[in-house]
């Protein structure tokens, strides 16, 4: 274990911990070289099993033979920066999450081919850029049997450092990828598309065909609009859940949580 103390904002080693913006970590001109921040040591674990590589980690001192003792041991070749609680909070900006993060490699994106293979659910993210709201949906489709994820460009980047916090580590156990074709291209994978909006065409999410589908693609929309209406009339089946006490709709975390329970495949 290379353990190296940290006195300066400057220092350049750690700029991806303190300076570079998540445009930058992504790196889409070479998305090879991209990496992320992961967060704590249960959700830097849960990355490591999934085959994250690691490049380097940032605690203080304190947590190098506490919480972060554990990762240590099994990132053991890579170097670990620390310094004082002061000092790493201006540079993350924040009290680190139980004291540690880790730096790891973006692995290279799933074909849309290969995250549909074989899945009888998946979800659409159409446009949704609350990183909250990302890391909740990944969670609710890694708990509730979405077997992946697809998400047009709009959308938030699922590897974004807070949405890999609140997903507690969900964005490495579903597999996921960028969806560069119209929602219609699902049908050539098998798949029925179901738009999860409010309109006269909608049925009840409790609906026997749809609920009978074998392979169900969930199209979610965005936080404030909602799905387009060309992506509405593309679908196979437009669904809503219904309401009382005249709330007209849930955030798009809580309806996609509701979504995959009801619409989860059955025996």
């Amino acid at each position: 274990m290379a353990v190296f103390e940290i006195f300066s904002l400057d220092d350049k080693r750690v700029e991806a911990y303190a300076s570079l913006t998540e445009a930058q970590l992504r790196n889409r001109l070479d998305p090879d070289k991209g990496i992320f921040i992961a967060e704590s040591p249960k959700v830097i674990h849960v990355a490591l099993d999934a085959g994250y590589e690691p490049l380097s980690l940032l605690c203080e001192r304190r947590h190098i033979t506490g919480d972060a003792a554990s990762v240590i041991e099994r990132c053991s070749d890579i170097p670990v920066y620390t310094g004082e609680r002061e000092l790493l909070t201006s540079l993350t900006g924040y009290k680190l999450t139980r004291g540690v993060l880790c730096a790891m490699r973006r692995k290279p994106s799933a074909s849309v081919e290969e995250v549909c293979r074989d899945a009888r659910r998946i979800v659409v993210v159409d446009g949704v850029v609350d990183t909250t709201n990302i890391g909740a949906i990944f969670r609710s489709a890694a708990a509730l049997g979405i077997d992946g994820v697809l998400l047009t460009p709009t959308s938030c980047d699922p590897l974004n450092r807070r949405a890999v916090r609140v997903s507690m580590g969900a964005v490495f156990l579903v597999p996921w990828t960028w969806l560069h074709e119209p929602i219609t291209s699902l049908n050539r994978y098998g798949l029925r598309t179901v738009a999860m909006a409010l309109t006269d065409r909608s049925v009840p999410i409790d609906d026997p065909a749809l609920c009978s589908e074998p392979r169900l693609a969930i199209v979610m929309g965005t936080e404030g609009d909602g799905l387009s209406q060309q992506v509405i009339e593309s679908t196979d089946y437009t669904a809503r859940i219904p309401m009382s006490h005249n709330v007209d709709s849930l955030n798009v975390a809580a309806a996609a949580a509701v979504a995959f329970w009801q619409l989860r495949p059955r025996p």
